[in-house]
């Protein structure tokens, strides 16, 4: 009996530290901050929306020639930036450098804001006003991105396809109809 009590004081004494050393552990865990990679303002590694697919747009991230260059969401934006007249096809390959530069910056610039080159806030705002809902099929809401008509574009005008999940993700279709990409921050598969 004897030789119980003293185990049991033995894995006492080991147990305290151990589980003070979990909790700390557990601690920094719990208050470190999530990882900067998702780069949009909500937070979450994908373009997402809920509700109403018109405001969807208004809180994404940043993507540049620095932040989120190689990501399926550069491949996005290159989409928009075709989609509007600013790019050709042959650009849209997930990279954002100096070609989607230059085509973000006129596209900011015709849109009355500051052409610095950086797809941010306002200009994901001003893109996600040629967005619009066609069809909720089991919570897959399919948008379409309406694409600027006429000689403005020399590219030809092209609207294009997004889906949102159930879950508030997005994934599009390339000009092509390849796809879909799943728009995310953090991968390149387009």
């Amino acid at each position: 009996m004897s030789s119980h009590r003293s185990i049991r004081r033995v894995l006492r004494k080991v147990a305290a530290p151990a589980v003070g050393a979990a909790l700390a552990v557990g601690l920094s865990v719990t208050i470190a901050t999530p990882a900067a990679a998702s780069g949009s303002y909500s937070g979450r590694a994908y373009v997402y929306g809920s509700g109403t697919v018109s405001d969807d747009f208004d809180d994404e991230g940043v993507v540049n020639v620095t932040t989120h260059r190689n990501s399926n969401v550069a491949c996005l934006w290159q989409t928009i930036l075709w989609a509007n007249g600013y790019l050709p096809s042959s650009g849209i390959d997930g990279i954002f450098g100096d070609q989607s530069d230059a085509a973000t910056r006129n596209f900011q610039r015709d849109r009355g804001l500051v052409a610095d080159g950086s797809a941010g806030r306002n200009s994901w705002t001003k893109a996600g006003d040629r967005i619009s809902q066609q069809d909720n099929q089991n919570g897959w809401l399919y948008v379409v991105f309406d694409g600027v008509t006429g000689a403005r574009s020399a590219y030809s005008s092209h609207d294009f396809v997004l889906q949102r999940s159930p879950d508030g993700n997005y994934r599009f279709y390339g000009p092509s109809t390849s796809g879909p990409y799943w728009a995310h921050y953090n991968t390149r598969t387009c």
